[in-house]
């Protein structure tokens, strides 16, 4: 059984380059010495080209009525020929893909420079001999050149192709090892200025709860709640008046004679929207809610409500508690103080620089969680790039290894770097 090797992708190239040098080495260089050749005869047969157009042109200054079309179409055509030549684009440095595109790319060229030729020489004959014969000896030795090229490529160095293939995939390897290693390290700094932000919002919110829950602002709550409390309190008391308080606000409100004063229609309001905030600022004994239920009653009984008989007795019921047995009247004095004691509360200076400090942290945290946002996208950015890098590692192993085994039958194991 072969042994197998296992090796780091940057000890892999140095092992493979000593490997194969005594295959790749000979054949890469003479893949150099084609460029070069194939690079010297476009170079060439440029300077024909020019030297057809600048002769072409010195017979046109001229004006011979001789030559004078020939001399215009050859100068046509030797700017086509230099132009065609220029558009070839030669590689610096040499591979099989490379020159193989160099190959066809100057073929093509050739192609239709040969056709150009057999077309439009015999028409500018018998002028410009010499030059012609200096042109097609420079075009002769190119495509020379090219032919050599090509069965140097197809015969001998497609048999590297592979091996070249791989150096070129090593490379890549490593570029994306380095690539890996500079998205970690963006990752794990990102990382860090999360926890940070998260430990700053941490102490942000502890600090709001300190607040919260001591000095005016607890008081604040508590009373708040107290009121919620006694809101509701007041809601259950009063819930069987609920309906003909309705229908005495839409009565005043249509001017059907309701005997209510606008300021008692206001606190007829007050009583259906918030109680608490009602009871609270009445007088003591509530004054303005007893006027509101006496006229209430004599609507009742003169049927201007449209009760029905049930509602009636438990609204009739619900007056004569409170108007006779005083039924509120402590539930009046909760009202009154808590009032009384949320001003004063909201009044004191302790208060507005606890609101204001609650304020800013609320703010800072605000702040805080927007960046964290964009941390955590910018995170999961990086743990995408991260998973693709690391697939395109493993696909750039997997065919290094396969072209390996393929050309030395040799087994390799890259080391997989942690993901």
């Amino acid at each position: 059984m072969a042994e197998t090797l296992k090796l780091s992708s940057k000890t892999l190239k140095d092992w493979l380059e000593r490997e194969t040098s005594s295959v790749f080495v000979p054949v890469h260089s003479r893949a150099e010495r084609f460029l070069g050749e194939l690079r010297k005869a476009l170079n060439e047969l440029a300077d024909a080209s020019k030297m057809l157009m600048d002769n072409s042109e010195k017979e046109i200054e001229r004006r011979n009525m001789k030559t004078y079309k020939r001399a215009r179409a050859l100068s046509k055509l030797s700017r086509i020929f230099l132009e065609r030549i220029r558009q070839i684009k030669v590689p610096e440095k040499v591979s099989y893909d490379s020159l193989n595109t160099l190959i066809q790319e100057t073929q093509k060229a050739l192609a239709v420079t040969e056709v150009d030729i057999r077309n439009w020489f015999p028409r500018i004959s018998p002028f410009f001999i010499l030059d012609r014969r200096k042109f097609l000896t420079v075009f002769e030795k190119a495509k020379i050149s090219l032919k050599e090229a090509q069965n140097f490529l197809t015969k001998e160095y497609v048999k590297t192709k592979t091996l070249e293939e791989t150096f070129q995939l090593i490379d890549k390897l490593q570029s994306l090892e380095s690539e890996l290693a500079n998205f970690k390290e963006q990752k794990a700094k990102v990382e860090n200025e999360k926890v940070k932000d998260l430990r700053e919002i941490a102490d942000a919110q502890q600090k709001m709860v300190e607040l919260k829950s001591g000095g005016e602002i607890s008081q604040l709550s508590q009373i708040n709640s107290e009121i919620e409390a006694l809101n509701a309190e007041l809601k259950h008391s009063l819930q069987h008046l609920q309906k003909p308080f309705i229908k005495v606000q839409a009565l005043s409100l249509r001017g059907g004679g309701s005997g209510l004063t606008q300021d008692e229609l206001k606190k007829l309001t007050q009583y259906l929207e918030n109680p608490f905030e009602a009871l609270a600022t009445e007088e003591e004994g509530y004054p303005i809610l007893r006027q509101i239920l006496q006229k209430l009653t004599v609507l009742m009984h003169n049927g201007k409500l449209a009760l029905k008989p049930d509602k009636m007795r438990k609204a009739e019921q619900t007056i004569e508690s409170i108007l006779k047995r005083n039924s509120l009247m402590d539930i009046h004095k909760k009202c009154t103080n808590a009032l009384s004691q949320k001003r004063n509360i909201s009044m004191s200076t302790g208060l507005a620089e606890s609101q204001s400090s609650l304020s800013k942290l609320q703010a800072v945290i605000e702040n805080l969680e927007r960046k964290k946002n964009a941390i955590e996208s910018e995170e999961k950015s990086l743990e995408r790039a991260i998973r693709e890098i690391l697939e395109k590692i493993q696909n750039n192993r997997e065919t290094i290894e396969k072209n390996i085994y393929g050309f030395l039958g040799k087994t390799v194991i890259i080391e997989k770097v942690e993901a």
